[in-house]
Order: C-alpha cells, then structure tokens, then sequence
C-alpha cells in the first residue's frame, strides 16, 4: 500500500512496470521518476519534488549500481570515476537527503536499505570487476558507519544491507557492453538469483519487528561456485 518513486535515467521500463501493477490490481502506487544518480543536481531535485508531491521519504532503497571493466593496472579513469560516482556518491548522497526528510517530518521508523553484492565481502580473481568490488567494500563500511550514526542521533531509523550473488538483470550486459555474448552467458551458466528474489529479500527486511535490525542479507545463487 505504500508509495513507490521508481528513478532511473531511462524511466521507460519503470512506466511498464507501474502499469502492470495497476492492471494486476496490486495495492500501493508505483511512480516512474526521472533521475541521474551520477548528477547531485538532479537527485536533489527529486528529493525535492517527493517532498511537495509526497510530503517526504519513509524509505529508502539504494538499489542503483553499475560495473565497468576497468582494471587497477590498466583501466580507464573515467571508469572508475563512474563507479564511485553511481555506486558510492549516490548511495550516500541519497541517504543523507532521506535521513534529512525523515528528521524534519519527526520519522523515527523509517529504513535505509543499501543494495550491496557478495563483492562487498570479498575480491574475486577477476581483474574485470576489482575496482567495482572496492566501491561494494564501501558499501559495507558505509552501511555500518549509518547504522552507528543513527543510533548516535538516538533514532530508530533502521540501516541494512541486502547483498546478492549473481543476479539476472542488465548487470553484465553493462560490464561487457562490448560483447553482448558473453554477458548473455553469464546468466546461463547457472540458475540466478531473480529480481523478485531481491523483492522478498527488501520485504523480509521491512518487515522485521521494530527492535529487530537486520544488518546484512547475503544471498547467492545454490550453484554460484565464488
């Protein structure tokens, strides 16, 4: 039953969506926003437009995340710019505009919910994703580092972390975006996670009793060998 701003750059695929849980009849509201989260610009106007159309942010789900095939001996700068950009800056500059939201409207339930990965927890010998797993690594210590933060504020405000294996969507189709057959065979070596499975995972966390703080989910696929 809640309200639900979707941002993307490309809000196409978030507009499908909220017209297919309008027809299936689901309860709550899905709204398609258009946001770069590599632009502080832009995601303080969105901020700003949720508190005049929706009063403000209850929770926040830091899902936005991307990989470049950048390595630490021979990548590009502005790859790695990217990353941080999108995975760090925004995850952070998000969280802070919510918690301001939530502390002006005297919220003192609402949740932060980090989208992090199993390379937040560790490095695999892939030199392709090292410089996207340390912007997971900060993640984890970003995380932790709210949490702490929020009980510092004598808040209940709840701090989580959900961090998936392989997941079937565009990831990898964006990290070898020059070679579209072997981002295909990613998700074909084994059975993956599914974006509904994620759904759950941020359902199972909202729904935890208020003094019950689930601070990681970690979460692969039964076949995922790393």
């Amino acid at each position: 039953g809640m309200k639900v701003v979707g941002c993307a750059r490309s809000v196409d695929k978030i507009e499908k969506l909220a017209a297919e849980c309008q027809s299936a009849g689901y309860p709550g509201t899905l709204i398609p926003y258009k946001c770069d989260l590599s632009n502080e610009e832009e995601i303080l106007s969105m901020f700003s437009a949720i508190k005049t159309l929706h009063q403000g942010v209850d929770v926040c789900i830091n899902n936005a995340g991307l990989a470049r095939p950048e390595p630490l001996l021979s990548g590009k700068t502005e790859g790695w710019r990217t990353m941080i950009d999108v995975n760090v800056m925004a995850v952070s500059i998000c969280t802070r505009e919510a918690y301001q939201s939530m502390k002006e409207r005297n919220i003192d339930d609402g949740h932060i919910i980090n989208i992090n990965s199993m390379n937040g927890h560790s490095v695999v010998p892939q030199s392709v994703v090292h410089f996207y797993s340390a912007t997971k690594y900060a993640v984890t210590a970003l995380t932790e580092g709210l949490r702490q933060e929020l009980r510092e504020a004598k808040t209940h405000i709840r701090a989580t972390c959900i961090s998936p294996g392989l997941v079937e969507t565009g990831f990898a189709f964006k990290l070898h975006d020059n070679d579209p057959e072997r981002a295909a065979a990613t998700y074909e070596s084994i059975r993956c996670l599914k974006a509904e499975d994620m759904a759950n995972a941020v359902i199972y966390v909202l729904s935890a009793p208020p003094h019950v703080q689930i601070g990681d989910i970690q979460m692969r696929p039964t076949e995922q060998i790393s």
